[in-house]
Protein backbone atom coordinates (compact mmCIF):
# COMPACT_ATOMS: atom_id res chain seq x y z
CA UNK A 1 0.00 0.00 0.00
CA UNK A 2 3.13 2.32 1.18
CA UNK A 3 4.44 1.83 -2.16
CA UNK A 4 1.25 2.21 -4.25
CA UNK A 5 0.80 5.72 -2.34
CA UNK A 6 4.27 6.46 -2.99
CA UNK A 7 3.86 6.06 -7.04
CA UNK A 8 0.25 7.49 -7.39
CA UNK A 9 2.26 10.68 -5.55
CA UNK A 10 4.88 10.69 -7.59
CA UNK A 11 2.12 10.82 -11.28
CA UNK A 12 0.83 13.12 -9.53
CA UNK A 13 3.90 15.62 -9.07
CA UNK A 14 4.60 14.86 -12.42
CA UNK A 15 1.17 15.74 -13.99
CA UNK A 16 1.07 18.91 -12.26
CA UNK A 17 4.34 19.78 -13.44
CA UNK A 18 4.44 23.24 -15.46
CA UNK A 19 5.14 23.08 -19.15
CA UNK A 20 8.20 25.25 -19.99
CA UNK A 21 6.24 28.24 -22.51
CA UNK A 22 6.89 27.29 -25.93
CA UNK A 23 9.46 29.19 -27.96
CA UNK A 24 7.63 29.42 -31.40
CA UNK A 25 4.13 30.50 -32.46
CA UNK A 26 2.09 28.08 -33.81
CA UNK A 27 0.91 30.43 -36.91
CA UNK A 28 -2.61 28.52 -38.56
CA UNK A 29 -5.89 29.30 -40.38
CA UNK A 30 -6.74 29.32 -43.95
CA UNK A 31 -7.90 31.35 -46.99
CA UNK A 32 -10.66 32.21 -48.94
CA UNK A 33 -9.89 32.62 -52.77
CA UNK A 34 -6.26 32.16 -52.02
CA UNK A 35 -3.55 34.59 -54.28
CA UNK A 36 -0.87 31.77 -54.32
CA UNK A 37 0.09 28.63 -52.40
CA UNK A 38 2.55 30.88 -50.37
CA UNK A 39 2.19 33.40 -47.25
CA UNK A 40 5.65 35.58 -46.79
CA UNK A 41 6.39 36.29 -43.23
CA UNK A 42 9.12 39.03 -42.79
CA UNK A 43 9.87 41.91 -40.77
CA UNK A 44 12.51 43.83 -42.32
CA UNK A 45 15.66 42.66 -43.23
CA UNK A 46 15.46 40.85 -39.35
CA UNK A 47 13.12 37.78 -40.64
CA UNK A 48 11.53 36.16 -43.03
CA UNK A 49 9.89 32.36 -44.00
CA UNK A 50 7.77 31.08 -46.46
CA UNK A 51 4.55 29.51 -45.24
CA UNK A 52 2.61 26.80 -47.70
CA UNK A 53 -0.94 27.61 -48.54
CA UNK A 54 -2.62 24.05 -49.18
CA UNK A 55 -4.94 23.86 -52.34
CA UNK A 56 -8.08 24.48 -49.82
CA UNK A 57 -6.22 27.38 -48.20
CA UNK A 58 -5.26 25.92 -45.09
CA UNK A 59 -1.73 26.72 -43.61
CA UNK A 60 -0.29 25.81 -40.61
CA UNK A 61 3.55 26.63 -39.04
CA UNK A 62 5.71 27.01 -36.22
CA UNK A 63 7.81 30.61 -36.14
CA UNK A 64 10.27 31.63 -33.62
CA UNK A 65 10.15 34.94 -33.32
CA UNK A 66 11.58 38.28 -31.51
CA UNK A 67 8.27 39.87 -30.32
CA UNK A 68 7.08 42.63 -32.50
CA UNK A 69 4.98 43.73 -35.69
CA UNK A 70 5.64 41.50 -38.87
CA UNK A 71 4.37 41.86 -42.58
CA UNK A 72 2.23 38.57 -43.95
CA UNK A 73 2.18 38.88 -47.58
CA UNK A 74 0.02 36.49 -49.70
CA UNK A 75 1.18 37.24 -53.03
CA UNK A 76 -1.08 40.07 -53.93
CA UNK A 77 -2.05 42.37 -50.52
CA UNK A 78 -0.31 42.53 -47.72
CA UNK A 79 -1.33 42.83 -43.83
CA UNK A 80 0.75 43.13 -40.36
CA UNK A 81 0.34 41.08 -37.42
CA UNK A 82 1.71 40.89 -33.92
CA UNK A 83 3.39 37.81 -33.20
CA UNK A 84 5.19 36.81 -30.07
CA UNK A 85 6.59 33.06 -28.88
CA UNK A 86 3.79 30.93 -27.31
CA UNK A 87 1.13 32.40 -29.25
CA UNK A 88 -1.28 29.73 -31.08
CA UNK A 89 -2.26 32.33 -33.40
CA UNK A 90 -5.20 31.32 -36.31
CA UNK A 91 -6.06 33.86 -38.93
CA UNK A 92 -8.84 33.37 -41.97
CA UNK A 93 -9.54 36.08 -44.40
CA UNK A 94 -11.08 36.61 -48.37
CA UNK A 95 -8.85 38.09 -50.65
CA UNK A 96 -11.89 39.54 -52.63
CA UNK A 97 -12.25 41.61 -49.38
CA UNK A 98 -8.62 41.49 -48.17
CA UNK A 99 -8.80 44.06 -45.28
CA UNK A 100 -11.97 43.65 -44.27
CA UNK A 101 -12.32 39.53 -43.86
CA UNK A 102 -8.75 39.46 -41.77
CA UNK A 103 -10.12 37.69 -38.46
CA UNK A 104 -7.76 36.15 -35.63
CA UNK A 105 -8.80 33.92 -32.83
CA UNK A 106 -6.43 31.86 -30.17
CA UNK A 107 -3.79 32.96 -28.10
CA UNK A 108 -2.73 36.76 -29.25
CA UNK A 109 -5.88 37.03 -31.16
CA UNK A 110 -6.82 40.51 -28.90
CA UNK A 111 -3.89 42.10 -29.83
CA UNK A 112 -4.20 41.37 -33.87
CA UNK A 113 -7.68 41.66 -34.08
CA UNK A 114 -6.59 45.28 -32.68
CA UNK A 115 -4.05 45.87 -35.87
CA UNK A 116 -6.98 44.90 -38.10
CA UNK A 117 -9.21 47.36 -36.66
CA UNK A 118 -6.69 50.10 -36.79
CA UNK A 119 -5.95 49.79 -40.22
CA UNK A 120 -9.37 50.27 -41.47
CA UNK A 121 -9.36 53.39 -38.90
CA UNK A 122 -6.25 54.52 -40.53
CA UNK A 123 -7.65 54.10 -44.28
CA UNK A 124 -10.17 57.14 -44.15
CA UNK A 125 -8.49 58.87 -41.08
CA UNK A 126 -5.34 60.43 -42.53
CA UNK A 127 -6.39 61.61 -46.22
CA UNK A 128 -3.34 62.60 -48.74
CA UNK A 129 -5.07 65.79 -49.74
CA UNK A 130 -3.97 66.77 -46.09
CA UNK A 131 -0.82 67.93 -47.46
CA UNK A 132 -2.63 70.71 -49.48
CA UNK A 133 -3.94 72.15 -46.99
CA UNK A 134 -2.50 75.51 -45.91
CA UNK A 135 0.27 75.68 -42.34
CA UNK A 136 -2.33 76.95 -40.42
CA UNK A 137 -4.83 74.50 -41.47
CA UNK A 138 -2.65 71.81 -41.47
CA UNK A 139 -1.62 72.07 -37.86
CA UNK A 140 -5.06 72.49 -36.99
CA UNK A 141 -5.74 68.94 -39.02
CA UNK A 142 -2.87 67.68 -36.82
CA UNK A 143 -3.75 68.41 -33.50
CA UNK A 144 -7.52 66.55 -34.43
CA UNK A 145 -5.65 63.58 -35.95
CA UNK A 146 -4.06 63.27 -33.05
CA UNK A 147 -6.79 63.18 -30.72
CA UNK A 148 -8.84 60.87 -32.85
CA UNK A 149 -5.64 58.23 -32.22
CA UNK A 150 -5.83 58.29 -28.89
CA UNK A 151 -9.26 58.08 -28.44
CA UNK A 152 -9.19 54.56 -30.56
CA UNK A 153 -6.07 53.50 -28.20
CA UNK A 154 -7.71 54.15 -25.31
CA UNK A 155 -11.49 52.16 -26.38
CA UNK A 156 -9.20 49.23 -27.77
CA UNK A 157 -6.16 49.23 -25.34
CA UNK A 158 -7.93 46.65 -22.58
CA UNK A 159 -6.65 43.53 -23.61
CA UNK A 160 -3.64 44.40 -25.35
CA UNK A 161 -0.06 42.98 -25.40
CA UNK A 162 2.05 45.60 -22.70
CA UNK A 163 4.80 45.46 -25.70
CA UNK A 164 2.52 46.47 -28.04
CA UNK A 165 0.23 49.07 -26.05
CA UNK A 166 3.69 50.84 -25.15
CA UNK A 167 4.55 50.66 -28.80
CA UNK A 168 1.17 52.44 -29.77
CA UNK A 169 1.63 54.91 -27.40
CA UNK A 170 5.36 55.55 -28.55
CA UNK A 171 3.90 55.92 -32.17
CA UNK A 172 0.96 58.28 -31.73
CA UNK A 173 3.43 60.81 -29.85
CA UNK A 174 5.89 60.27 -32.63
CA UNK A 175 3.05 61.02 -35.21
CA UNK A 176 2.80 65.11 -34.68
CA UNK A 177 6.59 65.52 -36.09
CA UNK A 178 6.94 62.70 -38.44
CA UNK A 179 3.87 64.40 -40.53
CA UNK A 180 4.94 67.61 -39.83
CA UNK A 181 8.63 66.99 -41.50
CA UNK A 182 6.55 64.85 -44.63
CA UNK A 183 4.42 68.36 -44.99
CA UNK A 184 8.11 70.28 -44.90
CA UNK A 185 9.37 68.18 -47.24
CA UNK A 186 6.16 68.32 -49.55
CA UNK A 187 6.45 71.74 -49.45
CA UNK A 188 10.35 71.80 -50.63
CA UNK A 189 9.26 69.23 -53.16
CA UNK A 190 6.69 71.19 -54.99
CA UNK A 191 9.54 73.58 -55.04
CA UNK A 192 11.81 71.13 -56.54
CA UNK A 193 10.14 70.14 -59.80
CA UNK A 194 9.12 73.50 -60.96
CA UNK A 195 12.00 73.07 -62.74
CA UNK A 196 10.43 70.70 -65.05
CA UNK A 197 7.48 72.66 -65.78
CA UNK A 198 7.55 73.76 -70.21
CA UNK A 199 9.84 71.15 -70.87
CA UNK A 200 9.27 67.98 -73.19
CA UNK A 201 8.44 64.94 -71.25
CA UNK A 202 10.79 62.06 -71.87
CA UNK A 203 9.46 59.82 -74.44
CA UNK A 204 8.15 56.17 -74.10
CA UNK A 205 6.43 53.39 -75.81
CA UNK A 206 5.08 50.65 -73.85
CA UNK A 207 2.39 47.93 -73.83
CA UNK A 208 -0.90 48.58 -73.79
CA UNK A 209 -2.70 45.86 -71.58
CA UNK A 210 -5.45 45.95 -74.75
CA UNK A 211 -2.88 44.62 -77.38
CA UNK A 212 0.50 46.48 -79.08
CA UNK A 213 1.71 49.45 -77.63
CA UNK A 214 1.25 53.19 -76.63
CA UNK A 215 3.86 55.85 -77.04
CA UNK A 216 3.45 58.99 -75.95
CA UNK A 217 3.12 60.24 -79.63
CA UNK A 218 0.18 58.49 -79.75
CA UNK A 219 -1.36 61.01 -77.53
CA UNK A 220 -0.57 64.53 -79.09
CA UNK A 221 -3.01 67.11 -79.08
CA UNK A 222 -4.32 66.00 -75.51
CA UNK A 223 -3.14 66.81 -71.68
CA UNK A 224 -2.42 63.34 -70.60
CA UNK A 225 -2.59 62.74 -66.86
CA UNK A 226 -0.35 59.81 -65.88
CA UNK A 227 -0.38 57.66 -62.87
CA UNK A 228 2.71 55.68 -62.20
CA UNK A 229 1.33 53.05 -59.94
CA UNK A 230 2.44 48.98 -58.92
CA UNK A 231 0.54 45.79 -58.04
CA UNK A 232 2.30 45.53 -55.01
CA UNK A 233 1.69 49.47 -54.16
CA UNK A 234 -0.93 49.97 -51.35
CA UNK A 235 -1.11 53.71 -51.24
CA UNK A 236 -1.18 53.55 -55.39
CA UNK A 237 -4.37 50.59 -54.88
CA UNK A 238 -6.51 53.05 -52.43
CA UNK A 239 -6.05 56.06 -55.23
CA UNK A 240 -8.23 53.85 -58.02
CA UNK A 241 -11.72 54.62 -56.99
CA UNK A 242 -11.12 58.31 -56.95
CA UNK A 243 -8.91 57.84 -60.28
CA UNK A 244 -11.81 56.23 -61.60
CA UNK A 245 -14.42 59.01 -60.33
CA UNK A 246 -11.88 61.83 -61.91
CA UNK A 247 -11.81 59.88 -65.19
CA UNK A 248 -15.54 59.31 -65.40
CA UNK A 249 -16.07 63.16 -64.87
CA UNK A 250 -13.87 64.21 -67.48
CA UNK A 251 -14.49 61.58 -70.02
CA UNK A 252 -15.42 63.94 -72.72
CA UNK A 253 -12.64 66.67 -72.07
CA UNK A 254 -9.62 66.86 -74.35
CA UNK A 255 -7.25 64.34 -71.71
CA UNK A 256 -6.14 61.42 -71.32
CA UNK A 257 -5.78 59.03 -68.22
CA UNK A 258 -3.01 56.87 -68.47
CA UNK A 259 -1.56 54.75 -65.81
CA UNK A 260 2.08 53.10 -66.07
CA UNK A 261 3.09 50.11 -63.90
CA UNK A 262 6.34 50.21 -62.51
CA UNK A 263 6.46 46.31 -61.57
CA UNK A 264 9.45 44.72 -61.89
CA UNK A 265 9.13 41.25 -59.85
CA UNK A 266 8.66 42.88 -55.85
CA UNK A 267 6.27 40.64 -53.93
CA UNK A 268 6.98 37.28 -56.09
CA UNK A 269 8.55 34.52 -54.97
CA UNK A 270 10.53 33.40 -58.22
CA UNK A 271 14.07 31.22 -58.26
CA UNK A 272 15.59 34.21 -60.93
CA UNK A 273 14.59 37.59 -61.42
CA UNK A 274 13.97 37.06 -65.27
CA UNK A 275 10.94 34.36 -63.98
CA UNK A 276 9.92 37.26 -60.97
CA UNK A 277 9.36 40.13 -64.04
CA UNK A 278 7.29 37.59 -65.55
CA UNK A 279 4.92 36.88 -62.55
CA UNK A 280 4.86 40.61 -61.74
CA UNK A 281 3.51 41.49 -65.53
CA UNK A 282 1.03 38.25 -65.27
CA UNK A 283 -0.18 40.11 -61.93
CA UNK A 284 -0.15 43.60 -63.67
CA UNK A 285 -2.60 42.01 -66.16
CA UNK A 286 -4.89 39.90 -63.54
CA UNK A 287 -4.93 43.26 -61.72
CA UNK A 288 -6.41 45.69 -64.53
CA UNK A 289 -8.59 42.81 -65.24
CA UNK A 290 -10.26 42.52 -61.93
CA UNK A 291 -10.29 45.94 -60.66
CA UNK A 292 -11.75 46.85 -64.16
CA UNK A 293 -9.29 49.48 -64.80
CA UNK A 294 -10.28 52.16 -67.29
CA UNK A 295 -8.00 54.53 -69.05
CA UNK A 296 -5.00 53.57 -70.65
CA UNK A 297 -3.11 51.09 -69.17
CA UNK A 298 0.42 50.50 -69.58
CA UNK A 299 3.49 48.54 -68.68
CA UNK A 300 6.86 50.18 -68.23
CA UNK A 301 9.91 48.80 -69.79
CA UNK A 302 12.27 48.04 -66.95
CA UNK A 303 10.35 49.04 -63.80
CA UNK A 304 11.91 51.43 -61.11
CA UNK A 305 15.33 51.88 -63.81
CA UNK A 306 12.95 53.40 -66.44
CA UNK A 307 13.85 56.18 -68.26
CA UNK A 308 11.09 58.70 -67.17
CA UNK A 309 11.27 57.08 -63.51
CA UNK A 310 15.05 58.25 -63.29
CA UNK A 311 14.55 61.44 -65.01
CA UNK A 312 11.70 62.62 -62.92
CA UNK A 313 13.34 61.67 -59.71
CA UNK A 314 10.62 58.66 -59.40
CA UNK A 315 11.42 57.47 -55.90
CA UNK A 316 7.91 56.77 -54.25
CA UNK A 317 4.75 55.78 -55.47
CA UNK A 318 2.10 56.80 -56.61
CA UNK A 319 2.75 60.00 -58.16
CA UNK A 320 0.91 61.91 -60.76
CA UNK A 321 2.09 63.97 -63.70
CA UNK A 322 0.46 66.28 -65.90
CA UNK A 323 1.45 66.76 -69.63
CA UNK A 324 0.25 69.35 -72.06
CA UNK A 325 -1.44 68.81 -75.81
CA UNK A 326 2.26 69.52 -76.80
CA UNK A 327 3.88 66.68 -74.93
CA UNK A 328 5.66 69.38 -72.43
CA UNK A 329 5.28 68.94 -68.39
CA UNK A 330 2.25 71.13 -66.71
CA UNK A 331 2.80 69.68 -63.67
CA UNK A 332 5.90 66.75 -62.56
CA UNK A 333 4.18 66.12 -59.51
CA UNK A 334 0.46 66.86 -60.09
CA UNK A 335 -2.10 66.30 -57.51
CA UNK A 336 -3.43 63.00 -56.62
CA UNK A 337 -6.90 61.81 -57.48
CA UNK A 338 -8.00 62.11 -54.27
CA UNK A 339 -6.89 65.19 -53.75
CA UNK A 340 -10.09 68.15 -54.65
CA UNK A 341 -6.84 70.30 -56.02
CA UNK A 342 -6.77 67.80 -58.79
CA UNK A 343 -10.13 68.85 -60.32
CA UNK A 344 -9.04 72.58 -59.35
CA UNK A 345 -5.66 72.03 -61.68
CA UNK A 346 -7.91 70.28 -64.33
CA UNK A 347 -10.79 72.72 -64.91
CA UNK A 348 -7.91 75.71 -65.02
CA UNK A 349 -6.46 74.04 -68.12
CA UNK A 350 -6.97 75.86 -71.44
CA UNK A 351 -9.36 74.28 -73.91
CA UNK A 352 -10.11 71.08 -71.96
Amino acid sequence: MKKLLLALTVLSIVACKEEPPKDYVTFSGKIENRSSDSLFVYQGRNFSKTIKVNEDGTFTDTLKVATGIYGIYDGNESTNVYLKNGYELNMTLDTKEFDESIKFSGNGSESNNYLVEKAMMQETLIEPSIFDLEETDFNAKVVTLEKEMNSFLEKNSKNLDSTLLANEKLQITQFKPSITGAYKQQQARAEQFTQYIGKPFTAFNYENVKGGKTALADLKGKYVYIDVWATWCGPCIREIPSLKEVEKDFHDKNIEFVSISVDNGRGYKADTKEEAFKLSHEGWKKMVAEKELSGIQLFADNGFESAFVRDYKINSIPRFMLIDPDGNIVNADAPRPSSPKLRTVLNDLKNI
